[in-house]
């Protein structure tokens, strides 16, 4: 699946990405407000903030802390989708 989209495995280890259909890439929180927008209501206003300069290095910094200590969340089920059984990963 990674090699699909011309992504390496420690590069999807590192950040959430988003490949859009013109092979655009976006990491980290951008990814995510990029994921938001998409699923619309609500979810599109919140992205809408991180258009905001100091709303989205408050949000980098705080993925970047969340990205570093993910494994602490482990308990809570946050895991690596590759880490996933049937993830397709390789």
């Amino acid at each position: 699946m990674l090699q699909r989209y011309g992504v390496a495995r420690d590069e999807a280890d590192r950040s959430a990405l988003v490949v859009g259909s013109a092979g655009q890439r976006l990491g980290g929180a951008a990814a995510l407000n990029r994921v938001l927008d998409e699923i619309g209501g609500g979810w599109r206003t919140a992205a809408k903030a991180y258009r905001l300069r100091p709303i989205a290095l408050l949000e980098e910094a705080l993925y970047g802390w969340f990205a570093r200590h993910r494994s602490r969340f482990s308990r809570l089920g946050v895991t690596p989708e590759c880490d996933e059984p049937g993830s397709g990963c390789a």
